[in-house]
């Protein structure tokens, strides 16, 4: 665009995202009902692949060494722990 051109106009959705708000859409928020992720854990053998990848520390062992979902709302998508899971016991529940 030159300066003589005008300039796109800004619809509410860019508005947040381009201010950051935690509303904005495509950006996952983790609303208290509905788990990030799913946990097969009948697949699951235990690796703790997904434990030691996760960069918010979203999961946490449990008796057996199995990962459970300990920090829900820590999550943010990352995609790290499903891909990288051997077992694929791990999916997303918004991606």
């Amino acid at each position: 665009m030159t300066e003589t051109d005008p300039k796109p106009p800004v619809s509410e959705g860019n508005e947040k995202a381009a201010r950051g708000d935690k509303a904005s859409p495509g950006k996952y928020v983790y609303d208290g009902r509905t788990p990030p992720i799913n946990i097969f854990l009948h697949w699951c053998k235990a690796c703790n692949i997904c434990i030691a990848f996760c960069p918010k520390k979203v999961l946490e062992p449990d008796r057996e060494g199995k990962p459970t979902l300990a920090h829900p709302e820590k999550c943010t998508q990352c995609a790290i722990c499903w891909l990288h899971c051997p077992d694929f016991a791990i999916t997303s529940n918004y991606k």
